[in-house]
């Protein structure tokens, strides 16, 4: 049976308990799930932040209102940190609050102590701005690509690790794909994802460009987005990347031609039905790689 920590144990200082993670989490768990659950005071010139900290900005005005109220109630809810070889302490979670409170003067913030190693702290800190609505998509699609490349996960394993849906997953990832102006737009609030989500549907950068523009001139919503998106789609001399099928033009009444556009807008593919009789035919859905179908089956499954 494992020894009992002692409350006596932990005021020794962290320093010293924490002279090797691995060394703590293999000889002494209830020492880790102490630590984890106390409140230590660090003192500001040991800690700080993590260069893999998934959210990249943070406003002026609201940095400098969170300072304002640190000095006068203090840190609500303490930071997350943890040890690094050197003895500094490396920000987990509370970047946002840390910055803060140098602003407000302090020298020393309450701290949670947790035992993780580079993975697990990306998912901590990804996670936690997450849940609380803190990060722009372009943040989150950024770190799942770095938390998939550097600890080769598949959307699914990622998926699982962050608590997500694997469509979830999928849809940020492919954000990644639209081009630098529109990723611009999103990231300034221009527009939302449901627009970005539209705007995938066209198949060049300049009829995304063009679309993007007017959305933001025009201040359209995401279904007047969706509708333009279709009008670009199906106009006369738009390109929509692949020239449609004759087969699958003209000879297609009206109301298979809405529903082959609507699937077209939607899965951003081309899309081709072809009748073969009353009632009968095929339904056509493109794609040009792995990942691409891999996409168009989470929209499916969504």
């Amino acid at each position: 049976m494992a020894k009992k920590v002692k409350k006596k144990d932990l005021g020794l200082g962290i320093r010293a308990l924490i002279q090797s993670d691995e060394a703590i989490v293999e000889s002494s768990p209830e020492l880790v799930k102490e630590l984890s659950s106390t409140v230590a005071m660090i003192a500001i010139s040991e800690i700080h932040p993590n260069p893999n900290q998934p959210r990249r900005e943070f406003d002026d005005e609201p940095l400098s209102e969170l300072a304002s109220s640190i000095k006068v109630h203090g840190i609500i809810q303490p930071l997350t940190l943890r040890q690094e070889d050197n003895g500094t302490f490396q920000i987990i979670s509370g970047e946002r609050r840390f910055r803060a409170s140098q602003l407000a003067g302090l020298t020393e913030v309450p701290a949670y102590i947790r035992i993780a190693n580079d993975q697990e702290v990306m998912e901590m800190a990804l996670i936690e701005n997450i849940q609380r609505e803190d990060l722009n998509p372009l943040e989150v699609a950024f770190t799942y690509a770095r938390l998939m490349k550097e600890f080769d996960l598949t959307h699914e394993k990622l998926a699982e690790r962050v608590g997500k849906k694997r469509s979830t997953v999928s849809n940020f990832m492919r954000l990644l794909e639209l081009p630098p102006t529109v990723q611009h737009a999103l990231k300034q609030k221009e527009i939302t994802t449901g627009h970005a989500k539209a705007l995938q549907g066209l198949r060049t950068i300049d009829d995304q460009l063009y679309v993007l523009n007017r959305v933001i001139d025009n201040s359209l919503s995401v279904r007047e987005t969706e509708s333009l998106v279709r009008q670009k789609i199906t106009g006369k001399g738009i390109s929509s990347g692949k020239a449609s099928s004759k087969s699958t033009g003209s000879t297609l009444p009206s109301d298979y031609q809405e529903i082959q556009n609507n699937l077209k807008s939607h899965l951003g593919t081309m899309v081709d039905i072809k009748l073969s009789g009353k009632d009968k035919g095929t339904l056509q859905i493109k794609f040009s790689s792995v990942d691409e179908l891999n996409r168009i089956l989470d929209i499916i499954e969504e």
